[in-house]
């Protein structure tokens, strides 16, 4: 570092940036500050950054910078499928049920349960009901019930830590109908118990229009397209409509917005 204008530092940084370990660029820094102006090691901080999140070190910590902290550790993003006809048949019963857990400082997809679920009042899907989600009637023939179904969640949020009372997370839908209307309704028909997780979430609806001052009257289109997205796969699809509703909360949390339960508590 004999040049006074701090010209060899720049040099050894710029073609070893990527071998340092983030910790020691603090080092780095106070060593170099008595030979560069503020504002130039302020601009080269940032590029050693970039240089860093390209080689794989800090690429977390980038993403978490990005955006401002959300108030959930998770996010479990869901979305039924359920029998249907016209006129409307009762009872409806969930024959997919997807989620998606999205990690709350990320906003990216870190785990999936994704069943496909046996109807048992009305075993036999209707054209109208495969038409509209693609779910045929082989998809659901000897599939668990839905309270096998609701055992195995409980197994997948115990193995991924969402008990663990430390670690908050909350369920996404898009609407209310799905956790205010579908599953317990058919829990109270079927005599099940509803567990105490899938009683509170955010009506990504809701969110959306706190965020952009509109309201998605067509639900994942219109938010889609309010935010320049493009639809990932087929309307209807339970796990599709899942991963369209993580696309759109993570292009929220980029623009700032900090999502917050929208439900009443039961």
């Amino acid at each position: 570092v004999s040049d006074a204008s701090g010209c060899s530092m720049i040099a050894l940084l710029h073609t070893g940036a990527a071998k340092f370990p983030q910790h020691f660029l603090p080092r780095v820094r106070q060593a170099a500050c008595p030979l560069l102006p503020a504002a130039l090691l302020r601009g080269y901080g940032s590029v050693v950054s970039r240089k860093l999140a390209s080689h794989g070190f800090g690429a977390s910590m980038a993403a978490m910078s990005s955006f401002p902290p959300q108030r959930y550790h998770y996010f479990l993003v869901l979305d039924f499928e359920a029998t249907c006809d016209k006129p409307q048949i009762h009872p409806q019963e969930i024959i997919e049920f997807p989620i998606l857990k999205l990690n709350g400082r990320t906003m990216e997809i870190e785990s999936t349960f994704h069943m496909y679920v046996q109807p048992v009042v009305h075993p036999q899907l209707t054209p109208f009901c495969t038409e509209l989600t693609g779910i045929i009637q082989g998809m659901v023939d000897g599939q668990p019930s839905l309270q096998q179904v609701l055992e195995r969640v409980d197994e997948w949020m115990a193995k991924e830590g969402l008990l663990d009372p430390s670690v908050k997370s909350i369920f996404v839908t898009c609407g209310d109908w799905d956790l205010k209307v579908m599953l317990p309704g058919q829990c109270q028909y079927l005599g099940l118990p509803v567990a105490d997780y899938f009683k509170q979430w955010i009506n990504l609806k809701k969110a959306y229009s706190f965020a952009m001052g509109s309201w998605p009257k067509n639900g994942l289109l219109d938010m889609n397209k309010g935010l320049n997205l493009q639809h990932i796969g087929r309307p209807h699809s339970g796990i599709d409509d899942c991963k369209n509703i993580a696309n759109i909360m993570k292009t929220l949390a980029h623009r700032g917005f900090i999502f917050k339960q929208t439900s009443k508590p039961f």
